[in-house]
């Protein structure tokens, strides 16, 4: 029973390390940091209307830039 248990758990947690992180960690890692300055600056408005797009900005012009590097 146990060992069927651990078996599911681990099966799920490996669809979800590789749904959410896949073949690139750093997009997954740039979300939560952009999740997280969102969460940090909602009662700043005016703060977070300037950083959060300018941080989105930035991370798709690093992971863009990255990826041409690659090829």
């Amino acid at each position: 029973m146990i060992g069927a248990i651990r078996k599911y758990t681990t099966a799920f947690g490996r669809f979800w390390w590789d749904f959410l992180v896949g073949d690139t960690p750093e997009l997954f890692v740039g979300v939560l940091v952009i999740i997280g300055a969102a969460l940090a600056l909602r009662h700043e408005r005016a703060a977070a209307i300037t950083v959060v797009p300018l941080l989105t900005v930035a991370f798709l012009a690093a992971s863009t830039y990255r990826a041409r590097n690659r090829a």
